[in-house]
């Protein structure tokens, strides 16, 4: 049984490849895979590296890697695009520990 540690999915969140934009008619979050592909209907503000938004803030400087969010990646049945690794999929079945909350600073 190959065991997996909270280094090995924050890893794996830090790999997510994809863009994730917030689109306002529709009211919900679309994932897409160039930055040029999302269309008028998203600001380019809100235009988020799916690396990135996967982790929301969590108090003092901490951020939390945070499972509603991944669900919305894993939602897509495209985890081979997403590269959405076993780690990541261990976290999401777990929902018995807590997230994970870690210092972190934004990925440029």
């Amino acid at each position: 049984m190959i065991k997996t540690s909270s280094s090995d999915i924050c890893e794996a969140a830090d790999n997510l490849q994809g863009f994730v934009g917030y689109h306002r008619k529709a009211q919900h979050y679309i994932v897409r895979f160039s930055e040029d592909s999302f269309g008028m209907d998203v600001a380019d503000d809100d235009i988020t590296p799916a690396s990135e938004f996967v982790w929301s803030q969590a108090h003092e400087g901490l951020m939390s890697l945070d499972r509603q969010r991944l669900g919305i990646l894993f939602e897509q049945n495209i985890d081979d695009r997403l590269r959405i690794t076993e780690p990541l999929r261990v976290y999401m079945r777990r929902t018995d520990l807590p997230q994970i909350v870690v210092e972190r600073t934004l990925k440029a």
